[in-house]
């Protein structure tokens, strides 16, 4: 039975898909609404359609070109393949098809939650959250089918077929092969993260600028020639983007875990794998608890909390997850002592590898709540930035900056705790555990995340069709809370990127030969500095790349209202597509960058001073991208519901202030600064993180002290003598430690 466990793995992926089906299903089938808003829906599909096929065929050619040079690569070392480009290709593959799945069923999903919004909340939540359960299930069943049925075919390629040791080199050749499914997973989420970022608020910034500012319309009005553009940017960017996001996360954490599983001796009864195949385990079981944590996501009536009900959901999940996770580690693991040499060769059992697991759902739960409270309406992070709104647009952006760099102390004093408690049971093993374990129920956290661009796409083509008020309000209830649960998600997405970056970190020491990073040494300091630089100069590009593409925007909206006569009257249909080619081309364009110096940066830096420097370079691209990441996501989730605050109207200093107000401009503009933080350069920092450090993890071979790379040469030549005065004593280089 034990060695039929290994199966398991993608069988549990394909019911994850099955159920999927299922729910894709009951979507389609649920009521579209009157011919205008299946008008207005098919327009907003037809525009993410078009964006997805013009990334697709630039990312094509990046696919192949990498494929190739990763298939020669694999030729170069004995600890890889050239099989590591077909890995590379389905990971990307892979990754790309799990954001179509996203944008598909959302561009469905959007229109029928608005008719379902004429009759009650309750049953706009019930479509939309169905619609976001299919992304979730879709992108983590791919993730379990995909990391499952490789590690099958290349545990059986490179270790059963050759006899090979499952702690030696067989076993960490599959791991690197396995690597390049990964590998291609980041890579297609960071550019269609970064694409569908730039896409979506050069939109939606340049929709708020001219519609609401200046020509005083509300959101998403049908006379808004961007709006549409905007609409398609929730499904390009929040979709899309993060499917393939979240994707590239999940696979990058179980494979760090299995690289460090390789270097732990176990006497199992799995042929001594049992280290490796765990966190796949973990990922299949929290698909399955994800599956049931969705039938707890329902309300009985309008006035009941959307929030309260999205968490029941989530902690039923998390907590059947953590009761699961106990037989399966007392189960797999054997009794006594592991250890993994490297990281301090701290022995460890299998109950703490258990309490590693409870550390990372803890960490990861606790992680959602710092960040739901510093962007919830109601909250005194939120209500404080309403409060300076009322002295003017500066004061605005002030505090919310102000509130964006405090939302970091928590966290990452969270995630210092997560780390090292983690360590102390389990080791480096446990870190990379705790994070397997956080990401184990990405299903759920995703179907809580893709049903608020649904929700906002809702709210749109109410809008848009003219419908009663009521229904409007219902949208934006879900809106709002979408808004944070948005955030939420992406804070989730940045603490998994730590623990899996301190996981891949420890994997690439290991290969790449060397004992530890000393920062002691001027170029590994260098190198430390030059990578906390990375996640500024960035974010630096993205931001620059939305606010070029929203200024092209801003002038094509003010060319429409000012030449096409009867706009304004709803004489004249605004020249819609204009504005979806703007930001098509504008994010095709401005993501080759960005995406460029993730890529290349580990590499160039990896090849030209070794891997200790390579080793500095990632701890400030670390450190750096987690507390970048955290300061802007909170701070444009922040933002954006201190100006949705101002539609149901708030008191500032005893006077109710309402939308159109001089404070709700003021919002409006803080609103617009921290769109590109929360949804383009922000969310992009935890796929930087792991992305960088897969890199290095595949380079490590080429660049490694321990293969006769130039590296290494001089501590492996043998030096005859050296005379040394006064003694004139003779020494080798070995005993002289020269690095």
């Amino acid at each position: 039975m034990e060695q039929m466990f290994i199966y398991l793995v993608p069988v549990l992926g394909i019911i994850g898909l099955s159920v999927m089906s299922i729910k894709s299903a009951w979507v389609t089938r649920q009521e579209t609404g009157d011919e205008n808003m299946m008008e207005l829906a098919g327009y907003v599909a037809k525009g993410a359609m078009a964006f997805l096929k013009a990334e697709w065929k630039i990312l094509f050619y990046f696919v192949v070109i990498a494929a190739i040079i990763l298939g020669w690569s694999g030729t170069l070392v004995e600890n890889s393949s050239p099989i590591i480009a077909i890995s590379f290709v389905i990971g990307a593959f892979l990754s790309a098809f799990a954001g179509y799945l996203g944008m598909n069923i959302a561009t469905k999903a959007n229109v029928r939650t608005t008719q379902a919004a004429k009759t009650s909340l309750k049953n706009a939540l019930n479509v939309s959250f169905t619609g976001g359960t299919v992304m979730g299930l879709g992108v983590a069943g791919l993730a379990v089918l995909g990391m499952g049925s490789l590690f099958i075919l290349f545990y059986n390629m490179f270790v059963v077929s050759t006899g090979g040791d499952v702690n030696g080199a067989a076993m960490e050749t599959a791991l690197e092969v396995l690597a390049g499914f990964s590998l291609g997973a980041e890579s297609i989420a960071l550019f269609a993260r970064v694409g569908g970022g730039i896409y979506t608020k050069a939109a939606d910034v340049g929709a708020d600028l001219v519609g609401k500012v200046e020509a005083g319309i509300p959101e998403d009005d049908v006379r808004n020639p961007a709006t549409i553009a905007d609409n398609v940017g929730d499904n390009v960017g929040d979709v899309a983007g993060m499917g393939a996001d979240l994707f590239g996360s999940y696979v990058a954490t179980i494979l760090a875990s299995m690289v460090l599983g390789r270097e732990i001796v176990s006497a199992d009864n799995f042929g001594g794998i049992a280290p490796v195949l765990l966190p796949l385990v973990i990922a299949g079981l929290g698909l399955m608890f994800s599956i049931v944590g969705t039938f707890f996501v329902k309300i009985t009536k309008d006035t009941d909390s959307v929030q309260n009900a999205l968490n029941k959901g989530n902690w039923i999940s998390i907590l059947l997850t953590v009761a699961a996770s106990y037989p399966v580690i007392m189960y797999m693991l054997p009794e006594g002592d592991l250890v993994l040499s490297r990281g301090g060769s701290i022995a460890f059992t299998k109950m703490g590898v258990f309490g590693a697991v409870v550390i990372g759902l803890v960490v990861g739960a606790l992680m959602s709540m710092i960040t739901e409270y510093y962007t919830s309406m109601g909250k005194r992070p939120v209500n404080s930035i309403i409060k300076q709104s009322s002295t003017g647009h500066a004061t605005n952006i002030i505090g919310g900056l102000s509130v964006g760099m405090e939302s970091t102390v928590a966290p990452i004093i969270l995630l210092a705790a997560g780390i090292y408690g983690s360590f102390l049971v389990a080791g480096l093993y446990g870190v990379a555990i705790a994070a397997a374990g956080m990401m184990a129920t990405t299903a759920m956290q995703l179907a809580i995340d893709a049903f608020g661009p649904i929700a906002d796409n809702a709210g749109g083509i109410a809008e848009m069709s003219g419908l009663p008020k009521e229904v409007r309000e219902r949208t934006d209830i879900l809106d709002a809370v979408g808004n944070t649960t948005a955030a939420t998600g992406k804070g989730f997405a940045i603490a998994s990127a730590a623990l899996t970056a301190l996981a891949l970190f420890a994997a690439y020491v290991g290969i790449a030969g060397i004992d530890s990073i000393d920062i002691y040494k001027a170029d590994v300091l260098a190198g430390l500095f030059v990578g906390a630089m990375i996640p500024f100069i960035f974010s630096s590009l993205a931001i620059a790349a939305v606010g070029r593409a929203a200024m092209d925007m801003v002038n094509e909206v003010r060319r429409q209202f000012r030449e096409i006569p009867g706009i304004m009257e709803y004489k004249a249909k605004p020249e819609y597509e204009k504005c979806v080619e703007i930001s098509t081309k504008a994010s095709i364009r401005e993501m080759v960058a960005p995406g460029a110096i993730a890529l290349l940066a580990p590499m160039i830096v990896g090849f030209a001073f070794g891997p200790e420097v390579l080793g500095g370079l990632l701890a400030g691209i670390t450190v750096s991208g987690v507390l970048m990441g955290i300061f802007q996501n909170n701070a444009g989730g922040a933002w954006d519901n201190a100006k949705k605050s101002f539609e149901k109207g708030v008191e500032i200093n005893g006077k109710m202030e309402y939308k159109g107000s001089d404070a709700h401009k003021a919002s409006v503009t803080g609103d617009t600064v921290g769109d590109p933080f929360k949804d383009t350069s922000g969310p992009s920092m935890n796929i930087l993180i792991k992305l960088t450090s897969i890199v290095a993890l595949i380079i490590a071979p080429h660049i490694s002290n321990g293969d006769g790379h130039a590296y290494g040469k001089l501590e492996q030549e043998k030096v005859k003598e050296i005379t040394l005065e006064p003694t004139k004593e003779i020494v080798t280089v070995e005993e002289l430690k020269v690095d």
